[in-house]
């Protein structure tokens, strides 16, 4: 049985003065630590000399308590480990006092107060995503974890670990570690036409961190913000919980559709999207789209929140441009992660925002974790600058559309005509649309026991969609995986 180190033991206070003796102080303390789990079976405690030095009385009364629960039973000794907690404790510590015939009944229990929660966090929805399991087939959102670089990572977190700068080690900029914001600001106008320089980058955990001080910095509690229909679920509730009253606009084959929104969303304040790879349903939004909204945007005020989730993973063309890249009047958000590109637990993403709204979303940033690790930003910075980076974004380009294939082919040899593949050639994941009339939480929750990972798609909508559907996600799914997943899948629908 693993034992904790003697130095965790909860405080213990003695009254000096009492008409208790101090070696029954003692007795009755850890006798109450003991049934109240608070010190549990195996565990070290410190020794009679250490204890009573601690706490500045003498040994003797230390000794006569121990004894006491030696022989109860409380307390065992072993040989090199010192006295420890009983594995278990004797049995009537662990019976219910009783009540003697004749004397006054126990007082009934006094009502409670209700356990309250924000009604915000109410309305996310606390139900556990079963589905939600890592390292299994179909994963959404992982990454091949599998062919991650680890030994360059690992020498480069070596060479910063080793003799860390006093920067490192110290409280950092509120916007992030300033080399990494400029590397971050040449890649991203090389790859993603992202107009900006390294005064607009903000670092964060991750794009969630970033959706929710977009949230939280340009909209005020029932302002409007429209979302995608469908749209992602982590988005919806960042706004959700920052009081936002979102509008659902609709989806087609161009993306969101603005005159939809347009009508629907009067006087809304902000917009999230989604244009590179719209998740989950993988379209493009088309040029027009794109030009609709930033007139709406500069005609209306309103701010685009552009989330870029995975646009390095296109298989038959090059990236698309980034609508940020296209806006003159400086309204876009762009919101971007470095989770999905290398490894989750990195926890790292950016925002590029105006330069007139630099120091409202710094305030922000203070306001809730101060910065992000500067270690991970500072080997981040290497892993860029030498050229790591975009070796690894290539090989994971190949690897991810060749797993895509795999993944086509097993639902067509598995499933059939039984489900409908849709969503362009790119990102990490796909979606499959269910027969009319299949619950997609059914069969994901189905899938789940049996060792598979299926989001369902009515999941991503505000209001249940005519037709159920599932997203698959295939980058950290192996060959092997995909195949013994679809097989495995095909028996759930």
């Amino acid at each position: 049985m693993k034992r904790l180190p003697a130095s965790f033991l909860p405080p213990i206070a003695l009254v000096r003065k009492s008409k208790i003796a101090m070696y029954r102080q003692l007795y009755d303390w850890f006798r109450h630590a003991i049934t109240s789990n608070q010190l549990r079976p195996g565990q070290r405690v410190p020794s009679t000399r250490n204890l009573a030095a601690e706490l500045k009385i003498s040994r003797i009364p230390v000794l006569a308590a121990y004894e006491q629960l030696l022989a109860e039973g409380y307390l065992e000794t072993f040989t090199g480990a010192g006295t420890c907690v009983a594995k278990s404790i004797p049995d009537e510590a662990a019976r219910p006092p009783i009540t003697k015939v004749g004397t006054t009944s126990p007082r009934k229990p006094r009502r409670k107060a209700p356990r309250r929660i924000s009604r915000r966090v109410g309305l996310l929805g606390l139900q556990e995503q079963l589905w939600l399991n890592d390292l299994v087939a179909f994963r959404v959102s992982l990454p091949a974890l599998d062919h991650f670089p680890i030994a360059v990572w690992s020498k480069l977190v070596i060479r910063h670990s080793r003799k860390p700068a006093r920067e490192v080690l110290a409280y950092g900029n509120a916007m992030g570690y300033p080399p990494f914001r400029e590397a971050i600001a040449e890649y991203l106008g090389a790859v993603r036409a992202v107009r900006c320089d390294p005064s607009q980058i903000l670092v964060t955990t991750g794009s969630q961190q970033g959706l929710q001080l977009s949230a939280h910095v340009l909209l005020d509690s029932r302002d409007r913000a429209w979302m995608e229909e469908p749209g992602y679920l982590g988005a919806r509730q960042a706004f959700m919980i920052a009081g936002t009253k979102i509008v659902p606009v609709p989806v087609d084959h161009e993306g969101l559709n603005v005159e939809e929104g347009i009508r629907r969303g009067r006087g809304a304040r902000a917009v999230y999207i989604t244009p590179s790879h719209q998740y989950p349903l993988g379209v493009t939004m088309s040029a027009t789209r794109r030009m609709q909204l930033l007139s709406w945007a500069e005609r209306t005020g309103a701010w685009i929140i552009e989330d870029d989730y995975d646009s390095e993973y296109r298989f038959g063309s090059r990236p698309i441009t980034s609508l940020q890249g296209l806006d003159a009047e400086a309204r876009v958000i762009y919101v971007g992660t470095f989770s999905k590109v290398m490894f989750p637990a990195l926890r790292l993403g950016y925002l590029v925002v105006p330069k007139d709204l630099a120091r409202a979303f710094t305030a922000a940033r203070e306001a809730t974790d101060i910065f992000s690790s500067t270690l991970y930003q500072a080997v981040m910075t290497d892993f860029i600058r030498e050229g790591h980076f975009a070796r690894h974004i290539r090989r994971m380009r190949m690897l991810y559309a060749e797993r895509r294939a795999v993944l086509v082919e097993a639902i067509r040899k598995e499933i059939g005509d039984k489900l409908e593949v849709i969503g362009e050639e790119a990102g990490m994941h796909l979606v499959v649309l269910l027969p009319p009339g299949v619950s997609d939480v059914a069969v994901s929750v189905k899938a789940a026991k049996r060792g598979v990972s299926v989001v369902p798609l009515s999941s991503c909508y505000a209001k249940p969609p005519k037709r159920g559907g599932l997203i698959l996600g295939y980058g950290g799914t192996d060959p092997v995986q995909i195949r013994e997943g679809a097989r495995t899948l095909a028996t759930c629908v």
